[in-house]
C-alpha cells in the first residue's frame, strides 16, 4: 500500500467512524490517563469503553479482542474494590510495587497460556465462522492485554509493559479491521502507557 493509498484510507476509515466507537475511544484514553495518574476513576470510566469494544469487536470479527474486554469489564470491578480498600487508619491498602522474580515468572506463564489458548480458539473460529479473524495477532494482543489489565489491578509497575505491547499490536491490528479512530486511540494509549510506567516507576516500593 502506497503512502498516498494508506494516507486516503486513514482519512475514509475517521470519516466512517461510529458515534459508539467514538464514545469509546474517549472513554478509554480517559481512563488511561487516570490509572497513569493512580486515580480510581480507571475503573468506572473504563467500563463504558470495555462495554462498547465488546460489541465492536465482535462486529469485526476480533473474537480475541471481544474476550479481552469481558474479561476487562469483570477485572475492572475487581481492580475498583482492591484500589478502594482501606486499613483502619483509612490510608490505601494497595501500593504501586515492583514484582518479585517469583511474580515474573507467573506473569510470563499466565501470558503463554493465555496465547496459547486465544490461538488455538481463534484459528479454528477462522475456519468455521469467522473467516475476518487474524489468529496470530489478535491473539498475541489480547493475551498481553489480559495480562496487563492483571497487574494493573494489583498496582504492579510492569502491568506498563504489557500495555505497551498491547498498543504496537492493535494499532495495525484494528487498522486493517477499518476501526481507524480505534487504532489512532492504540497510538494515543501507546504514548500514555509510556509515560504511565516512567511514572510508576518513580512512585514504585521495591518488594
Amino acid at each position: 500500500m502506497s503512502p498516498a493509498s494508506l494516507y486516503q484510507s486513514f482519512i475514509d476509515g475517521l470519516l466512517q467512524t461510529s458515534a459508539l466507537e467514538f464514545i469509546a475511544v474517549l472513554a478509554g484514553i480517559a481512563s488511561v490517563w487516570f490509572s497513569k495518574k493512580e486515580q480510581v476513576l480507571v475503573y468506572p470510566v473504563g467500563l463504558i469503553n470495555t462495554t462498547i469494544f465488546v460489541y465492536l469487536s465482535f462486529k469485526g470479527h476480533l473474537l480475541g479482542e471481544a474476550s479481552v474486554n469481558i474479561y476487562y469489564t469483570v477485572m475492572s470491578i475487581y481492580g475498583w474494590w482492591l484500589w478502594t480498600r482501606k486499613n483502619d487508619q483509612q490510608q490505601t491498602i494497595l501500593q504501586i510495587q515492583y514484582s518479585s522474580k517469583k511474580e515474573l515468572l507467573q506473569q510470563l506463564l499466565f501470558f503463554g497460556a493465555f496465547y496459547l489458548v486465544l490461538y488455538t480458539a481463534l484459528y479454528f473460529s477462522k475456519a468455521s465462522f469467522a473467516p475476518g479473524a487474524i489468529p496470530w495477532a489478535d491473539a498475541l494482543s489480547s493475551a498481553a492485554a489480559y495480562t496487563g489489565m492483571w497487574l494493573m489491578a494489583k498496582k504492579k509497575v510492569e502491568s506498563w509493559y504489557f500495555w505497551i505491547a498491547t498498543n504496537i499490536f492493535s494499532i495495525p491490528l484494528y487498522f486493517v479491521k477499518g476501526y481507524v479512530f480505534t487504532s489512532v486511540q492504540f497510538f494515543v494509549l501507546l504514548m500514555l502507557a509510556i509515560a504511565g510506567l516512567i511514572e510508576w516507576r518513580k512512585k514504585a516500593q521495591t518488594i
